[in-house]
């Protein structure tokens, strides 16, 4: 069974926010542990689905000094996971370039991509950085780590033929979205707007004094009525002057 296009668009959406990719570096522990904080991930993974970096190329003129040329490429893999320090907002200098399989790709394919992004990594590169990220020290690292991530559709030569390249390889399950009670639930989760709960002023509720009901203001006044329509005299303290002691 082919991998679906679902499949890989809704795991590449999820893992394109900090949530996914934690929940993606959970099944392959060597790249967890490489999380400078798992108190603060939404601190210390910037998520770049669909990456592209700025290289250099030096160009040598047939007459005159050799020329720097910058230009962008867009990078084969599908999501790039750049690790950085909470406490000082800087790039760690881990980098994990992520290979989700995808629909009609065989080994070969798939193997291609990580090679031709092994040739784009090794020039002199920045990376183009999310505009909340673009204060963060953009230079490359040195050795960049894949991860593939594979399906239960994947066919098992893709598979085999990663392992013994020494590339590391996790399988996902779609169990969530297989399930299609949960994506409408989803659906209408994203779809229903937030609602803003009453308004309720504590400080006001507990700096006022209360009404006096005797005052005839407030809610006590009707209160204040019942009791002086009553028969039965009652003396300051609220008691009935009927009732024997």
């Amino acid at each position: 069974m082919a991998v679906q296009q679902l499949h890989y668009e809704t795991l590449l959406a999820h893992s394109s926010d900090y949530r996914g990719a934690l929940t993606l570096l959970k099944s392959y522990r060597p790249y967890l542990e490489l999380m400078p904080s798992m108190r603060r991930p939404q601190d210390s993974i910037v998520t770049i689905p669909l990456p592209s970096i700025r290289v250099r190329e030096q160009i040598a003129a047939p007459k005159g000094p050799i020329t720097t040329v910058r230009r962008v490429v867009p990078l084969p893999c599908d999501l790039a996971l750049l690790m950085c320090d909470p406490e000082w907002k800087i790039k760690t200098g881990v980098e994990i370039f992520v290979f989700i399989h995808r629909p009609d790709e065989d080994f070969s394919e798939l193997l291609t991509r990580w090679r031709q992004t092994q040739v784009w990594l090794n020039q002199t590169y920045e990376w183009l950085m999310p505009s909340q990220f673009e204060h963060l020290l953009n230079e490359g690292a040195d050795a960049p780590k894949p991860l593939f991530v594979a399906f239960p559709e994947t066919p098992e030569r893709i598979i085999r033929g990663l392992k013994g390249a020494g590339l590391p390889v996790v399988i996902h399950t779609p169990e969530f979205w297989n399930d299609l009670e949960g994506k409408v639930q989803a659906a209408q989760a994203a779809a229903t707007p937030a609602t803003d709960p009453p308004f309720f002023d504590e400080e006001v509720a507990l700096v006022e004094p209360a009404l006096d009901p005797l005052s005839g203001e407030g809610d006590g006044a009707d209160e204040c009525d019942l009791n002086l329509d009553s028969d039965s005299p009652t003396d300051s303290s609220g008691g009935s002057l009927d009732e024997p002691v």
